[in-house]
């Protein structure tokens, strides 16, 4: 006899419901699980989610799509394939509204002949932030230089988000594939953006992320640009992330640097609060 039993439980501010499908309480071939959380990005609420298969398909299989919707609404449309079983996304969260459910249905029967109609769905309910006006707070590097990839930033930096002078300082050191090093010295701090979308505790922050960008030098020759990410997420700072393109200002396509967002190997970014 088919048995369906409920699941209820809560992730900190999230309410998780989901279906377990089955025989004698076993989940059947191709259940999933779906979870979902929402954060300030560069100013605008975003609700990123992650699906995961409880029983994959054959090597090399997959089910041919699995719906996301928000409220109702399909904003995203992704397979599960061998050997993640999971995809992970990100979309802008519906305006005008403070709470959101995120629901994934299956919509393709799955390689092995299990019908999509036999695999329950499972959505999350998501508090979406009210406020994401850009924050105040500095960022600096403690303890030591901060080393991400190929790239360092000297000791002593610190840029401020309301740009103020003079304590803005960054400078950037790295090798190129040919093993040649290059400089980039931060002469005007132009522009910023500070959000929390993460808990930078200790010290305590309004903000853990900043993007912005700078003029300078490159190889002691002005007329260069930055754009960079820093994010602390917290200590001891092994989970904190940079990213860095350093190009020439008149002609960007003439780009010196070019480092995706990564988690730092040595140092620690450290987000403040605003120091007038």
């Amino acid at each position: 006899m088919n048995k369906r039993t409920g699941w209820v439980f809560l992730i900190g501010a999230f309410l998780v419901i989901g279906f377990l499908g089955g025989s004698a309480g076993t989940a059947s071939a191709h259940d999933f699980t779906l979870t979902a959380t929402a954060s300030c990005v560069n100013g605008a609420p975003v609700i990123s989610y992650t699906a995961i298969s409880w029983n994959p398909g054959g090597v090399g299989g997959s089910n041919a799509e699995i719906d996301i919707l928000f409220d109702g609404v399909k904003v995203d449309a992704q397979p599960f394939t061998f050997p993640t079983d999971q995809f992970t996304g990100q979309m802008p969260a519906p305006s005008a509204t403070n709470k959101v459910i995120v629901k994934g249905v299956a919509i393709a029967n799955w390689d092995d002949g299990f019908l999509a109609s036999d695999t329950p769905s499972s959505s999350v309910t998501v508090n979406v932030p009210s406020n994401c006006s850009p924050g105040t707070g500095r960022f600096t590097g403690g303890g030591k230089q901060v080393i991400v990839g190929v790239v360092t930033l000297t000791k002593g930096f610190e840029v401020d988000c309301d740009l103020h002078q003079p304590s803005n300082n960054l400078e950037i050191n790295w090798m190129d594939a040919s093993g040649g090093s290059h400089h980039f010295h931060m002469e005007t701090f132009d522009s910023a953006v500070c959000t929390l979308n993460g808990n930078p505790i200790p010290p305590k922050s309004p903000v853990n992320t900043i993007v912005a960008s700078g003029t300078g030098r490159f190889d002691g020759v002005l007329g260069y640009t930055v754009q960079f990410t820093l994010i602390d997420n917290g200590e001891p700072g092994t989970n904190d992330k940079a990213g860095f393109m350093v190009f020439e200002t008149a002609n960007p396509s003439n780009v010196v640097l070019a480092f995706p967002l990564m988690t730092i190997t040595t140092g620690n970014i450290q987000a403040h609060v605003d120091q007038k």
